[in-house]
């Protein structure tokens, strides 16, 4: 017979489990807010779908903030030359208003930098998306040409810009705080993708126009969106609040008639599609009036020549988009002035302070 008062064993197993089912909700469910605020506290473009936060890297105020640091933080490159920062500037709607992208050691590199605007809404990266992830994309700029930490030729390796970077008390507090051991090359490529999502382009008449405010724009603005997403159909490929579909098209930048190929061969290189000879991603057009020179090799220097080569239908080829490109589209004067002042007023206010990286 049991003692009277003492619970049977399986009603103890039982209580127990109910417990731990209890706590385990509770943390959860503590879990869930918090992430929720940590979602909440940085910025999102409104009116468009969640950010998609990777779980593995998860954002904090920490994180960001050395994020920011070391995106600014010329060490980081091979020779210490550039930082991130230098190729994505402010003044040029973050490119770096160069026709194709000056590396680490001097090195040309074959295509343009692209802006970085409401970047965390991607899904791939670089003009011709061969990177699955912000995080990887920082590390390849960062071993690669960009900014030359391949560790080849008697250059520093990623390993040993972050032994350098241990040795920095503020960096390896830092690091110890946000991560909880010294910086590797893939926790400075979370801090810095971290940073990277909080490049949102909310403080611009753009998203305020979208939101119901008319006088975000001027009334030539305005009309100039009405062709814009009319007669000269650029919404196309410039839809939405991000003003880019995120695909690929061939609009004959780079096209030679006389040799009949293509200097690059954009997304082709990466899918091995032959409808994919020659496409690039769709930029988006906020800062347009910024970052010029236009396309993925700067071979455009103005935002008046960019405009009318895309309305006479791009350069022909015999990949070119045709369903997208074609008819050219015919504007009057008044028009194109429109489209054109419409397109100078998607600026965007860049108000992140630069930091002081430690010493």
């Amino acid at each position: 017979m049991a003692t009277r008062g003492r619970p049977r064993p399986w009603k103890m197993l039982a209580l127990v489990m109910l417990v731990g089912a209890a706590l385990i909700a509770a943390g959860c469910t503590r879990g869930s807010e918090e992430e929720e605020a940590a979602k909440a506290a940085f910025p999102q473009l409104e009116g468009y779908e969640a950010m998609k936060i990777p779980s593995d890297n998860p954002m904090s105020a920490a994180k960001v903030e050395l994020g920011k640091q070391l995106f600014y933080d010329r060490r980081l490159s091979g020779d210490g030359s550039r930082a991130c920062y230098d190729c994505h500037l402010a003044e040029h709607g973050l490119t770096d208003g160069q026709p194709t992208a000056i590396g680490a050691y001097e090195k040309k590199l074959p295509r343009s930098s692209p802006t970085l605007w409401n970047i965390a809404y991607h899904a791939e990266f670089y003009w011709d998306g061969r990177s699955p992830s912000l995080e990887a994309q920082v590390k390849g700029a960062w071993s690669g040409g960009n900014m030359g930490a391949s560790g080849q030729d008697g250059r520093p390796s990623l390993e040993d810009i972050c032994a350098q970077l241990n040795e920095i008390q503020g960096y390896r507090r830092q690091f110890q705080e946000v991560f909880g051991g010294p910086a590797t090359p893939d926790r400075v490529a979370m801090a810095i993708a971290a940073f990277e999502r909080t490049i949102v382009a909310n403080n611009s008449a753009w998203v305020r126009f979208r939101q119901g405010e008319p006088t975000a724009l001027s009334e030539a603005g305005r009309r100039g969106g009405e062709v814009f997403k009319g007669k000269a159909r650029c919404v196309n490929c410039h839809d939405g609040l991000l003003l880019t579909d995120l695909q690929y098209h061939n609009t004959g930048i780079g096209w030679d008639p006389r040799r009949k190929e293509l200097a690059d061969l954009g997304r082709y290189s990466v899918t091995k599609n032959d409808r994919d000879r020659g496409a690039f991603k769709t930029p988006t057009l906020l800062d347009i009036a910024e970052s010029a020179p236009y396309f993925h090799d700067g071979s455009v220097a103005t935002l008046e020549e960019a405009v009318d080569l895309m309305l006479q239908g791009g350069k022909d080829n015999p990949q070119l988009d045709r369903a997208n490109l074609l008819p050219p589209v015919e504007l009057t004067a008044q028009e194109r002035a429109d489209l054109l002042q419409f397109l100078r007023e998607l600026s965007v206010d860049y108000t992140i302070p630069r930091p002081i990286p430690p010493q």
